[in-house]
């Protein structure tokens, strides 16, 4: 294949494959924990990491990793401390952190607009190989502890008293989240860019859910679709000329709007096949008739 034959795509793929697998498999904790925009706030944070980065002449990817994991344990402990004055801080820390990047860039000897414009909405041909070394690294780290703690993970995310009652750690697993989302938007940034990394994170498994009854089938078809969306619109970007990032997100939201198509009309059919398993059971009607059509407790912590 043409793609296959020139090395900045082979690049590109290979980090696309690795931000498809990470972004959603971070996003299904954040979901869960309605932090939805946690990764967008975190893209700004990291922007002053990319801006330290072009001032010390090293490499941006580490120094926003960096920037992004302090970002966010901030963030966590302002969202645990913070009380009434916590939504102040956080867009304080936001503002301040995407002001600090450009600020870095420009007075940097390294830095230009154009560079700016790739850390934000991502670009194909700025993927290195020392990136790529740097995103594989950073990928193993957040697979290994979303996969490897899910059940620790999804326990704190879906109910941190119950949770806190078994024993968990629930502060050190909720700022392990917190760092892992960090980590995922450094990893993301080359390819998706730093203010769209949030879609690419939340889009794949609010759409996995609509069709799933689950934890484990969300979080595996949410990763299905991020390696899906991920290397479709990096191959898109490539024979068509269009940013990367931009045409990954919308991919995913044209996945959700399909997905959501057809959840309705399943939907409709496990209801009436479960109202002709009620008329058959020895429940009287009258009282399965009034049952309301909603997720049953054990559904919601089944992994």
């Amino acid at each position: 294949m043409e793609i296959l034959e020139t090395a900045f795509m082979q690049r590109a793929l290979l980090a696309a494959l690795l931000v498809g697998l990470t972004a959603p498999a971070i996003g299904v904790y954040l979901v869960q924990r309605r932090q939805a925009l946690m990764g967008d706030g975190i893209g700004h944070v990291a922007m002053t990491g990319v801006g330290l980065g072009f001032l010390l002449s090293t490499s941006p990817l580490w120094t926003a990793a960096l920037v992004s994991v302090l970002g966010a344990v901030l963030m966590e402990l302002i969202r645990t401390y913070g009380k009434a004055r916590g939504d102040i801080a956080l867009a304080m820390l936001f503002y301040g952190g995407m002001a600090g990047g450009v600020l870095l860039i420009n007075v940097s000897d390294t830095g230009s607009t154009a560079d700016l414009g790739s850390y934000l909405f991502g670009s194909l041909s700025t993927v290195s190989d020392a990136d790529l070394t740097a995103i594989a690294v950073l990928a193993a780290f957040v697979l290994l502890v979303s996969v490897g703690l899910r059940r620790q993970l999804f326990a704190v995310s879906q109910d941190e008293e119950f949770a806190r009652v078994t024993g968990l750690p629930v502060r050190a697993l909720n700022l392990l989240i917190a760092v892992t989302a960090a980590v995922t938007v450094s990893v993301a940034m080359r390819v998706v860019g730093l203010l769209l990394v949030s879609a690419l994170m939340v889009v794949p498994v609010v759409a996995a859910q609509q069709l799933t009854r689950s934890f484990k089938a969300t979080f595996a078809l949410a990763v299905g679709i991020g390696v899906s969306v991920a290397l479709a619109g990096t191959t898109t970007s490539y024979y068509q000329d269009v940013p990367p990032g931009a045409t990954i997100v919308l991919l995913a939201i044209g996945v959700f709007v399909l997905l959501t198509a057809l959840a309705g009309p399943l939907a409709r059919r496990r209801a009436r096949a479960g109202v002709r398993e009620g008329a058959g059971a020895d429940t009287a009607p009258e009282c399965t008739a009034e049952l309301p059509l909603t997720r049953r407790p054990a559904e919601d912590v089944r992994l």
